[in-house]
């Protein structure tokens, strides 16, 4: 392992350049730089910028070059670096700085300056100009990758490290977001924000924003995208809550990714961020305390009458709604095979009408509460209750949702207030999160909407194929990313946002 010292000193060397050491002029180095013979070594088949950006042999961040020839990293470019020493022993000359983005000719030492290399600094930092955003919705091109496949930015699978496919549906459902993508494909949204000392969970911005662009990028060398980076961020700013090892679940990243991002971006209760612009809504939680069910009638009745078993109400914001599925009967048919129940939409959406009431139980006391919405999101979030935990083991409710693809109404969940001044109550699905299997063995894909084409994909992992609207319903359904049909503009939207 390399010391801060050793690293203190490439850095040194960094500025004093080997050539001057040796005598040459400035002319002589200029000729060099834009006419350097081995830029014909350069492999952009073996190019992969979406790994972490550590020297493969010291482990370090600090200085780091891909070796263009092979694709390795390596840190310094000064004598005895692990770059220079590399050039010496394999004989491969070309090297990128992943920080400066300048490239180098080793072991000779001078910059290399030629047009023919933007490609491959366009891969490792994709940068999107306003027009190009505003355009992303409006065509549906395809582009071909270096490798020769084609694709469509944005419709790009995910590479699955171990288990990480449902970090991978989650990131998807987001990317197809355009309010939410149009803000992180420009990095001066959100560059100066400031954060206190130390503070790590920015990381997770700039790495959610790396990964925005490397999903939408139409100058790809492959048509697949790895999370690497995104992933560790979030290993790390979890504190190992959601790892790349261990299959997670969908919904709980969700929220946490959402309230993390939230924070990051300087966002508290009553400062607003991206993420709740987008997604927060609004309810009405009426909660009422019940009695011991054991308790004699007269002693309930008594309690009843006292204030604190009252009916109280609270204004609750929420990122995303969940619908509670009923208790799966198994139900058999005459050859004793199973039937999988199912249920509309709109049965389990009646839990925010402002009259069906539930029971929540905790350790110490029981409550009956009833949900009506105040304020529609521009973007609404569906999250289906397919799991239940107890002490034993997970169980899982595998009924099929019934629900339309487009013109989901919601008027009739807002209080009267909420309904004379909505803008918008019908939605429009745009992502569709699914879970198949068994709870810890089972795996994820995502069904995601593409604006340009209006065509719908499927995407789990790195295969990606197109698939009817009507094969969407099917599925069971795990998350929905629902968007209100009279949505203003993404353009107008990030403006409101500012």
């Amino acid at each position: 392992m390399v010391s801060v010292k050793r690293e203190r000193q490439i850095d040194v060397e960094e500025e004093d350049e080997v050539p001057k050491k040796i005598g040459r002029s400035q002319n002589e180095d200029d000729h060099r730089s834009r006419h350097c013979p081995y830029l014909d070594t350069i492999n952009r088949s073996v190019l992969d910028f979406d790994f972490e950006k550590l020297c493969s042999i010291s482990l370090s961040h600090i200085n780091v070059y891909a070796c263009l020839i092979c694709g390795k990293y390596f840190q310094g470019r000064g004598l005895k670096s692990h770059a220079y020493t590399h050039s010496v022993q394999f004989a491969h000359h070309v090297f990128l700085n992943l920080h400066t983005l300048k490239f180098y000719c080793l072991p000779d030492n001078y910059e290399i300056i030629d047009s023919s290399l933007e490609d491959i600094t366009y891969v490792l930092k994709p940068t999107f100009t306003s027009q190009h955003i505003a355009s992303l919705d409006k065509q549906g091109k395809l582009y071909r990758a270096y490798d020769g496949t084609t694709y469509l930015p944005g419709i790009v699978g995910l590479n699955n490290i171990k288990a990480n496919d449902y970090t991978n549906v989650v990131l998807q459902a987001l990317s197809n977001v355009p309010p939410l993508r149009n803000y992180f494909l420009e990095e001066e949204n959100y560059r100066g924000i400031r954060r206190p000392p130390g503070d790590i969970m920015f990381l997770l911005v700039q790495r959610f924003g790396e990964l925005m662009r490397k999903l939408w990028n139409p100058r790809n060398f492959k048509a697949h995208v790895s999370p690497h980076e995104m992933l560790q961020a979030v290993v790390l700013c979890s504190k190992k809550t959601f790892q790349i090892t261990k299959q997670g679940d969908a919904v709980d990243f969700l929220s946490w990714f959402l309230n993390a991002l939230h924070g990051a971006l300087g966002g508290t209760k009553k400062k607003s961020s991206i993420v709740t612009k987008v997604f927060q809504g609004s309810m009405r939680i009426f909660s009422k305390k019940l009695p011991h069910p054991d308790l004699p009638v007269e002693e309930k009745e008594a309690l009843l009458i006292r204030e604190e078993y009252q009916e109280k109400m609270s204004e609750s914001p929420f990122l995303y709604l969940t619908l509670d599925l009923p208790t799966a009967p198994l139900y058999k048919d005459e050859k004793e095979q199973l039937i999988i129940p199912q249920v509309p939409l709109f049965n389990i959406l009646a839990k925010f009408n402002g009259i069906m009431e539930k029971e929540y139980k905790t350790y110490k006391e029981n409550f009956l509460k009833r949900f009506q919405l105040t304020k529609l999101p521009p973007y609404l979030i569906f999250c289906i209750k397919r799991f239940t935990k107890n002490n034993f083991f997970v169980e899982k409710n595998p009924t099929i949702v019934n629900f339309p693809v487009t013109n989901v109404d919601l008027r009739e969940y807002l209080t009267e207030e909420a309904q004379a001044t909505a803008r918008s109550t019908t939605y429009d699905l745009v992502a569709n999160v699914v879970h198949d299997g068994k709870p810890s063995e089972g795996a994820y894909r995502i069904h995601v909407l593409h604006h340009g084409t209006g065509k719908w994909y499927e995407l789990q992992d790195l295969q990606v194929m197109d698939i009817l609207p009507q094969m969407i319903t099917l599925s069971e359904a795990y998350i929905q990313v629902r968007a209100a049909i009279s949505n203003p503009p993404a353009k107008l939207v990030l403006a409101q946002y500012a």
